[in-house]
C-alpha cells in the first residue's frame, strides 16, 4: 500500500504546483482514501488562486483540511470523492465524499467522510458540496408553493439552487444570467431562463449568486413589495454599492445573507452531516450532470487553474479525474 501521495498547492497567487507528500499511517478511527474525482469550485477557488481573500476573512475562509495560509503557499479545495482503502470494515471499499483538497490519497478521521449512495455515480458526487450550499440557502429562503422566484447568477451555486427549486410544486423559477449559453443548462435543469434585461419581475423571492454589484442591484429590482433577496455571493475583497435610496424602503424589501459555514437556524435540529447526506441523496437526479462542464486530469491542475481564473474556460464545475 502506497505511503505517498501527490497534492496540488497554490504556491503563490496565480501559480500552482503539484507536490509529493508523505501519508501518515491511519490510526484507529481514521480512513485512507484513494481519490477518484475532485471538483474545482470555480467562484471560490479561482478567487483563492488570484489571492483575493481579504485578510479579515482568512480564518472564515479556511477549508476543513487546508494546509498553509492565505495568500499562499496553501493547499485548498473541498470537493473530493474517493474510495476507502484502509479503515473500519464497514467503510473499506465504499465510495465516499470528503471536504478535502485536490490530492491523490489522504488520511482523515472516519467521521469526515460521507458514504455516497449506490444510486449516485462517483463522478456526479463531486457536486455534493455545492448542492449542500443550495440546501442551506433554501432552508434560509423558505420558498412557498406558488412562489415567483428568480435565481440571478448561473454559476455552480446558482444552478444548484435552481435545480432544487425546480422540484417545488407550483413555483415559477427563472435562471437569470447574461451568458446565453446558460439557457441550455437551465433547460436541462427544468427551469426558465432570461437575460438580466428580460427577467420576469414581481418575484416573491430572488436568490442572488452572481457575485456582481449589478446582479445584486437587479435582484432588488425584480422583487415584489415585501420580497426577499437571499444573498449567496462571496465578493472577496471587493466593495459593493447598492441603490438603497430608491424603492428599497418604500417597498419594504429584505436582503438576507446565507452562508454554508453555519447550518440555517431554520433547521437548527440538523447537523452538518445531516445536511451533507441530504445533498448526496438529492444527487440521484441525473439532470445535475449539466453542472459539470469540463474535465481534466489531476496532473493538468497547474495549467488549468490560471485559465479558469482568467475566464478562458467558462466552467461551472470543472471535474478533476485521478489515475487508478
Amino acid at each position: 500500500m502506497s505511503r505517498t501521495a501527490r497534492a496540488f498547492w497554490l504556491d503563490s497567487p496565480g501559480r500552482g504546483v503539484i507536490r509529493d507528500v508523505d501519508l501518515p499511517e491511519p490510526a484507529a478511527g481514521e480512513v485512507q482514501v484513494r481519490a477518484l474525482y475532485s471538483g474545482v469550485s470555480r467562484g471560490t477557488e479561482t478567487l483563492v488562486f488570484r489571492g483575493g481573500v481579504p485578510v479579515s476573512q482568512y480564518a472564515a475562509m479556511r477549508a476543513p483540511f487546508q494546509e498553509g495560509d492565505f495568500p499562499g503557499p496553501v493547499k485548498y479545495g473541498y470537493l473530493s470523492v474517493g474510495e476507502v482503502e484502509r479503515g473500519p470494515a464497514d467503510l473499506v471499499g465504499r465510495t465516499v465524499f470528503c471536504l478535502y483538497p485536490h490530492q491523490t490519497r489522504y488520511v482523515v478521521p472516519a467521521a469526515a467522510v460521507t458514504p455516497v449512495p449506490d444510486t449516485v455515480p462517483a463522478a456526479r458526487a463531486v457536486l455534493a458540496g455545492t448542492v449542500e450550499t443550495a440546501v442551506n440557502a433554501l432552508w434560509d429562503a423558505a420558498p412557498l408553493v406558488g412562489d415567483r422566484i428568480a435565481v440571478v447568477g448561473g454559476g455552480m451555486v446558482g444552478c444548484s439552487v435552481a435545480a432544487l427549486l425546480a422540484r417545488f410544486p407550483g413555483v415559477r423559477v427563472q435562471l437569470v444570467d447574461p451568458e446565453p449559453a446558460r439557457a441550455d443548462v437551465a433547460a436541462a435543469l427544468g427551469v426558465g431562463f432570461a437575460s438580466p434585461e428580460d427577467a420576469l419581475g414581481d418575484c416573491d423571492l430572488v436568490v442572488h449568486a452572481s457575485a456582481t454589484e449589478r446582479g445584486l442591484a437587479r435582484s432588488l429590482e425584480l422583487l415584489t413589495a415585501e420580497g426577499t433577496v437571499v444573498e449567496l455571493s462571496w465578493y472577496g475583497d471587493r466593495k459593493v454599492t447598492l441603490p438603497l435610496g430608491e424603492a428599497f424602503h418604500s417597498r419594504r424589501l429584505v436582503i438576507r445573507g446565507s452562508q454554508v459555514g453555519t447550518v440555517s437556524p431554520a433547521r437548527a435540529n440538523r447537523s452538518y452531516g445531516d445536511r451533507l447526506a441530504l445533498a448526496l441523496d438529492l444527487l440521484t437526479d441525473p439532470a445535475l450532470d449539466a453542472l459539470v462542464t469540463g474535465e481534466s486530469a489531476f496532473e493538468d491542475l497547474p495549467e488549468l487553474l490560471p485559465r479558469l481564473a482568467a475566464g478562458e474556460i467558462p466552467a461551472l464545475c470543472h471535474r478533476v479525474r485521478y489515475r487508478g
